[in-house]
């Protein structure tokens, strides 16, 4: 029910939200037309748009940015402390016979209080005060929404007519707009930033809580995985076994068999399409292989349990060899084809970027045309095909549907690609579905794989970074 009443809530916003951006567009794009006609008209008795300092549609942008930016603020700032308020306030204004005492009572109450305001818990039988701030819940949000728009508007054509009063011949449009669009641009990159330290903060506390309960030996060297705890304490197993080393093993080989498979493939066909390929082979080869792209990787994980699984065991059988119905090859080498386009695509892109000169030159000191492009053109691309196999590993890594379908769950310790495995990843969604305590080893357990594996990629991304700084010093 509580999963139903937020879901409705945030709806109820989202929808209000979106409105009102739609409803800004329009204002900011009528400011944008309205700023430019009436530089245009400022102009056209002075001799023309030259005696502006500005062109009019620095005028229109100047104009839609005073319409639109401050409705925008004020809409992201009411979305933040639009819904503490209330909260806060219908709690503060609540009957002393339901006042929570404690932090855990009290989001139980706001809770209850939130679902017979949005109707998914009946009235009958509930008490009177609690029906009483169910009420005073429900005014404040109709206050609250009809509030917002208001101010929305006022405040879009307070900016609409302050835009349109400082229009004037002198007036210095374009450095204005440049600076609020140069402000704009940090603004995002603050949010980028701060988003990013975000998400590691927030991992990195909820590991900590984890590590409490787990030590961090036994997790990083542990290598038995059992995360199922027990409900009582006189319970058999009523401890669980953390140990991640076989996650690790599993993402490892299952990343590892992709990569045999996508690396010389998407390598060599990106090879023959810059370097080899005539136009009309290009014109329609690269479209069809970056169609892989585009698939679902449900359809991945479909093929990948259906055809290639059933293939690869029947194949085994038919040499003797024991194949895992779910193993780790299967999903291994279909994620391996999931990931051909990228490496592909970007190895082509940076291998067309190297610069003819020096494959002219090359050929002008006698080399042949493949002595070229495996001495020069291969050498002065090798930056950009790192970060694109780089960024086909932290792809592999990060798969999860795939694995799930070809894989399978099972934690075991090996180095067999025949057998089935699992890996970090699968393992974090499987503790994380369903209803799950957050104060449970078993499901801080997922933040401590999830810091676990952004250490990983961290340290990836770092290496890449050092190979391509050392040859990109080396060929530039």
């Amino acid at each position: 029910m509580s999963r139903a009443f937020l879901s409705l809530r945030d709806n109820a916003s989202h929808m209000q939200a979106t409105n009102i951006l739609i409803l800004l567009f329009g204002f900011g794009a009528l400011a944008f037309y309205l700023g430019r006609g009436r530089s245009l008209a400022i102009a056209a008795p002075l001799g023309g748009i030259r005696k502006l300092h500005s062109l009019p549609s620095y005028y229109g942008m100047h104009t839609a940015f005073w319409c639109a930016l401050p409705s925008l603020i004020l809409l992201a700032l009411w979305m933040i402390f639009d819904e503490p308020v209330i909260n806060s306030i219908v709690i503060g204004a609540a009957a002393t016979d339901i006042a929570p005492s404690d932090t855990a009572s009290y989001n139980l109450l706001l809770n209850k209080i939130g679902n017979l305001a949005d109707g998914v818990l009946p009235r009958a039988g509930q008490s009177g005060s609690l029906i009483a701030a169910a009420d005073h819940m429900i005014y404040l949000r109709e206050i609250s929404r009809w509030s917002l728009t208001l101010l929305a508007l006022v405040f879009s054509a307070a900016g609409l007519f302050l835009g349109l009063s400082r229009i004037a011949s002198g007036f210095r449009a374009r450095p204005a707009v440049e600076k609020v669009m140069q402000n704009l641009l940090l603004a995002c990159a603050c949010l980028a930033i701060f988003t990013t330290l975000g998400i590691v903060l927030s991992v990195l506390f909820e590991s900590i809580q984890f590590f409490r309960s787990v030590p961090v030996t036994d997790f990083v060297f542990g290598l038995d995985w059992s995360p199922q705890t027990a409900i009582r304490e006189d319970q058999v197993g009523s401890s669980g076994s953390f140990g991640a080393v076989p996650l690790f093993v599993g993402t490892l080989l299952v990343s590892a068999v992709a990569m045999v498979v996508a690396v010389p493939i998407g390598l060599m066909s990106a090879i023959y399409l810059a370097e080899y390929a005539s136009k009309r082979v290009r014109t329609v080869a690269k479209p069809a292989l970056e169609v892989l792209a585009g698939i679902p990787t449900v359809v991945y994980g479909f093929f990948a349990a259906l055809t290639v699984a059933p293939f690869l065991r029947d194949l085994g059988s038919s040499f003797g060899l024991t194949v895992s119905s779910e193993s780790a090859l299967a999903a291994g080498g279909v994620m391996g084809v999931m990931i051909i386009p990228f490496i592909s695509s970007l190895a082509d892109d940076v291998i067309t970027a190297v610069p003819q000169s020096m494959r002219d030159g090359s050929l002008a000191m006698g080399a042949t045309h493949s002595e070229t492009v495996r001495r020069v053109v291969i050498p002065a691309a090798l930056p950009g095909i790192v970060g694109g196999i780089m960024l086909a590993v932290s792809r592999a890594i990060g798969e999860t549907m795939i694995v799930v379908m070809a894989a399978g769950m099972a934690a075991k310790l090996t180095a067999n690609p025949l057998d089935s495995v699992t890996t970090v990843t699968v393992q974090i969604v499987t503790l994380l579905t369903g209803d799950q305590e957050f104060d449970s080893p078993k499901t801080l357990a997922a933040f401590a794989l999830g810091l676990m594996l952004f250490i990983v990629t961290l340290l990836l991304n770092i290496f890449a970074l050092h190979i391509v700084k050392k040859y990109r010093e080396q060929y530039e």
